[in-house]
């Protein structure tokens, strides 16, 4: 069975993005290979707004050979012939997915379906990078409210540059 997994970076004060969005702080770091992480997905989950700053900022070619699913209540298919569209996540329809052929299921950044998909035990791992960097204010990993979530801690990894990469079970 494909698991779903969250793969997202993180500053060290728990933000995913900027107030505003904003990942300049990131940056590329080149003891990561990035196209071995690629490589071990064939399906993208992301939100709407997840979904828009990435075409902005990449281009729909970046996602070229994996299948983007987008969940949005505003989106129209039609408008968006290179993506699937989905306005309503069912247990379903999670279960359909995670049984199909094919690579593991990389659910994008975006606080808000992370929260939904944890929520309802969809999530197998999360799959964080720490960067070293500190921003005060911006779109948290995990939002409101409050509800714990057990982890399993599977590896972790220390790069030069001073990320940590952290990779956990979720524990339901």
């Amino acid at each position: 069975m494909r698991k779903i997994r969250h793969l997202v970076a993180m500053s060290l004060d728990g933000f995913i993005a900027g107030p505003n969005g904003e990942s300049d702080w990131i940056g590329v770091d080149p003891e990561i290979d990035f196209a071995a992480i690629w490589a071990q997905f064939d399906t993208g989950l992301m939100g709407r707004k997840t979904y828009e700053v990435a075409i902005r900022r990449l281009g729909e070619k970046a996602f070229a050979g994996v299948k983007i699913i987008v969940f949005s209540r505003t989106m129209r298919p039609l408008d968006h012939p290179n993506v699937w569209v989905i306005s309503e996540l069912t247990s379903g329809w999670v279960r359909t997915l995670k049984t199909a052929a094919g690579k593991d299921i990389w659910l994008f950044g975006g606080s808000h379906l992370f929260r939904t998909f944890l929520d309802a035990g969809y999530i197998d791992t999360v799959e964080v990078t720490i960067i070293p960097v500190i921003l005060g204010s911006g779109v948290p990993l995990m939002g409101p409210p409050y509800k714990p979530s057990k982890l399993k801690l599977l590896n972790s990894k220390i790069y030069r540059s001073g990320r940590l990469s952290l990779s956990y079970e979720v524990q339901y």
